[in-house]
């Protein structure tokens, strides 16, 4: 979890984009990763020996994301449709690799809050202002840990044969609250954006494309956010 009084560094997310995710943690703050460390870029495994790196020093950690949910289910034997993204992953993973990303994702946080900060990879739900943070389980996530994983949809699939996704959850966080989330890239300038709720609560969105044609965003918090 979170040392309690640590300055932090938040960081987006990162698929497979390495040398990104180096300089973002060339810090002495605590590191915390949203998910989707995995796919799309050119070295997922330098990625997740990063990430492994900072939890064996007690330096950081990285939160469930959907891509990352994914491939521990896939390594794990469920059945899952393996895409090129997901397929070219394991392919580059070498069996100590795969072995300690399977530990490590399944037992990351679906979700994190710090005082009036709160941190997920999808989205926010109200109940994880008092729930327990949920981690991976056999099977399918449960409604709480699917909101942290995918955000809100809809049920349908846009023409890029994606979800559908909604921003309404953005409405639901309280006044004074700030939720930083990855998932979903909504910036058009390359900086975090930040949308603000109608009960006063704040979401920043940090993924700005890393691995995909992007690069990487992060944003130092200050120890007062304890």
């Amino acid at each position: 979890m979170i040392p309690p009084g640590a300055a932090l560094r938040v960081v987006g997310d990162v698929h497979g984009d390495s040398a990104g995710f180096a300089a973002a943690v060339a810090t002495d703050r605590f590191i915390v990763q949203l998910g989707d460390l995995v796919d799309d870029g050119p070295d997922t495994p330098g990625a997740l020996r990063i990430m492994f790196d900072l939890i064996d020093r007690g330096r950081g950690l990285f939160l469930l994301g959907n891509h990352d949910f994914k491939l521990a289910r896939a390594l794990r034997g469920d059945a899952v449709q393996r895409g090129p993204g997901l397929a070219a992953t394991i392919a580059a993973l070498d069996n100590a690799t795969s072995a300690r990303a399977l530990h490590e994702i399944t037992r990351a946080p679906g979700w994190l809050r710090s005082g009036s900060t709160i941190f997920v990879h999808g989205g926010f739900h109200p109940a994880m202002l008092t729930a327990a943070s949920a981690a991976m389980r056999p099977g399918r996530a449960d409604h709480l840990l699917a909101r942290a994983l995918y955000g809100q949809t809809t049920g349908r699939v846009t023409g890029a044969g994606k979800p559908e996704r909604l921003l309404a959850w953005v409405d639901r966080i309280p006044e004074g609250h700030i939720v930083y989330c990855g998932h979903d890239q909504r910036s058009t300038n390359g900086r975090p954006l930040t949308l603000h709720g109608r009960l006063g609560g704040q979401a920043v969105f940090m993924d700005t494309g890393a691995g995909k044609g992007g690069h990487l965003s992060w944003i130092d918090l200050p120890a007062e956010v304890e």
